[in-house]
């Protein structure tokens, strides 16, 4: 059965859906995007920010879903601009240093709220 995911520690969605959904083992994220719940709003700072601010919310929906960062099989990433791939891997690699998950990344033109990246992940509940 379909249960929806929502988490307390990360910012309400911005559209019609919802933070993620499990079926069964499986957890699906909606894209978090860099938007600080505490400070109301796209954290500043640049991709480096950015990316962190990204994965800490996507951390706590996989934790609202019974996951953590070592159940991802597989994420998707956005770039919106593919010049800051480098610069995004360093902090993708600070959440994920071992047994890193698959992983797609695209550069796209535009992404919501202006900012530089999203990340959405498929993952399992212990």
């Amino acid at each position: 059965m379909k249960k929806i995911i929502t988490s307390d520690k990360a910012p309400e969605a911005i559209g019609p859906y919802s933070h993620g959904n499990a079926y069964g083992n499986l957890i699906f994220t909606s894209g978090q995007l860099p938007v600080s719940k505490e400070e109301g709003g796209v954290v500043e700072g640049g991709i480096s920010a950015q990316s962190r601010q990204s994965l800490e919310n996507l951390k706590s929906v996989l934790e609202a879903g019974g996951g953590e960062l070592d159940t991802v099989l597989k994420t998707t990433c956005y770039l919106s601009d593919i010049q800051d791939f480098a610069a995004f891997n360093q902090v993708y690699q600070e959440f994920f240093a071992h047994d890193c998950p698959a992983r797609s990344c695209f550069a796209v033109k535009d992404l919501p709220l202006g900012v530089k990246v999203e990340i959405e992940a498929i993952a399992f509940s212990k």
